[in-house]
């Protein structure tokens, strides 16, 4: 069943997030996993630890790796690309290395948002792109090794930039879409349910994510509360008695 999500940066409760019937199914399966750990690994079946969270932007691929960690009870080591990419020679490999040893000794999970920047495919043909391939291959090496304790989660919103050889390192590739037009207005009912009802005409969009739909609520309902202020300071200004 569909759930509603709720945008929130701070401490995301995996509940609150919603997924198709497919993408929730392919979560709760991994879930699982963890959950039975012990009968599975008395079948010696690995855990799951490699997730790629694919999509258009504002559909919840972050939230979900945040969420994913909370309710497993781990940490997550969220990567800024701006301190990992480096225009020195061979510095940007030596960084991904060292946030990978932040999860090597500690159940933790390791999240990279942006991942088609750093896993992009592969060029042979192009003898500038040597140190990608470095890095690619730096990324190839470290996920092999990744202990079986903890978890890496990578979201892109160009999941065809991504080298052919990394996206098969990852068992479960989940795509997030856009939400149906159902979902959406249940969303845009929540959002608008705080405001007085003079503030609540918005146009609403569909075919569109939920931090869009998001920024249009919180846009029109800014400009729809300034308004009505303006329209009461002009009714005092040419009525005094109504002051």
């Amino acid at each position: 069943m569909e759930r509603l999500y709720v945008p929130n940066r701070g401490h995301v409760v995996f509940e609150d997030i919603v997924f198709d019937e497919k993408l929730g199914a392919e979560i709760n399966q991994f879930l699982r996993e963890y959950e039975h750990c012990d009968i599975l690994s008395k079948y010696n079946l690995p855990l799951s630890n490699k997730l790629l969270l694919h999509g258009k932007s504002g559909c919840g691929k972050t939230m979900t790796a945040r969420a994913i960690a909370r309710k497993l009870g781990k940490k997550i080591k969220v990567i800024n690309l701006g301190g990992i990419v480096s225009s020195k020679l061979g510095e940007t490999s030596a960084n991904i290395a060292s946030a990978f040893r932040l999860v090597e000794s500690q159940e933790a999970v390791l999240f990279f948002d942006e991942f088609d920047s750093l896993g992009k495919e592969r060029d042979y043909d192009n003898t500038d792109s040597n140190e990608m391939k470095r890095v690619v291959n730096t990324m190839l090496q470290l996920i092999d090794s990744l202990p079986k304790h903890s978890i890496i989660i990578a979201a892109t919103n160009q999941i065809d930039m991504i080298d052919s050889a990394l996206l098969r390192r990852f068992e479960l590739k989940l795509e997030f879409r856009n939400p149906s037009k159902e979902l959406l207005d249940s969303f845009y009912d929540k959002l608008l349910a705080k405001y007085p009802e003079e503030y609540r005409d918005v146009t609403r969009q569909y075919d569109i994510s939920y931090a869009e739909a998001q920024d249009i609520v919180f846009r029109t309902v800014k400009n729809n509360i300034i308004v009505s202020e303006l329209s009461k300071q002009d009714r005092l200004e040419t009525n005094p008695c109504l002051n």
